[in-house]
């Protein structure tokens, strides 16, 4: 009997499947979130910082399955590439989830929750700039140049940035942090991402 061999394209779409599935929970997870302080706005006191970041995860995913259309580049696909990829995205998933605990009763505000969690999130984020860079080395040298010098000095920085955040509770600090992770995100994305080839 002949066997059938199935092409990385054919793989493919398969993979995206299950991505979309992941980022789809951290979608909903924010738009929930956000669903429920429209709902009850009095609830809990609002956070600009946690609400800022929360803007900033939101386009990171839907950032996320944008460039992760690179990934047809790959011409052979291995559990261990496959399995890297689901991690990628579950960590951006758990980033949503401590955006917007299932529970809020332990604490007075967004402000406290943020700042009780932040070693998590900011310690998660610093990973998702780490699994980047392998994400972008598994779509080829060329896609990994494309991006020139500043994406060499980007990682190091944001993660070092992530570091501060996690010793520090200074507002301004943060404040500070999220808007310029902010501009830095969308200038990023319109330079390089503008078109998905």
């Amino acid at each position: 009997m002949e066997q059938q061999l199935v092409s990385a394209h054919d793989i493919f779409p398969h993979i995206r499947i299950v991505l979309g599935m992941v980022i789809g929970l951290g979608v909903t997870r924010l738009l929930s979130g956000l669903a429920r302080i429209v709902q009850h706005p009095g609830q809990y006191r609002l956070y600009s910082v946690h609400l800022a970041w929360v803007v900033s995860v939101l386009l990171m995913l839907v950032h996320f399955w944008w460039w992760e259309f690179g990934l047809f580049q790959i011409e052979t696909w291995t559990f261990g590439k496959y399995l890297f990829i689901i991690f990628y995205a579950v960590t951006l998933f758990l980033l949503c989830a401590l955006l917007f605990p299932d529970s809020m009763l332990d604490y007075t505000s967004y402000e406290d929750f943020f700042y009780s969690r932040r070693a998590w999130f900011f310690g998660l984020l610093a990973a998702t700039y780490l699994l980047d860079v392998i994400d972008t080395l598994l779509k080829g040298p060329e896609h990994f140049a494309r991006f020139g010098v500043e994406y060499l000095f980007r990682t190091p920085v944001f993660v070092t940035l992530c570091v501060i955040a996690i010793l520090v509770s200074d507002r301004r600090f943060h404040i500070a942090f999220v808007a310029a992770a902010l501009v830095y995100q969308i200038s990023f994305i319109l330079r390089l991402f503008d078109t998905i080839v």
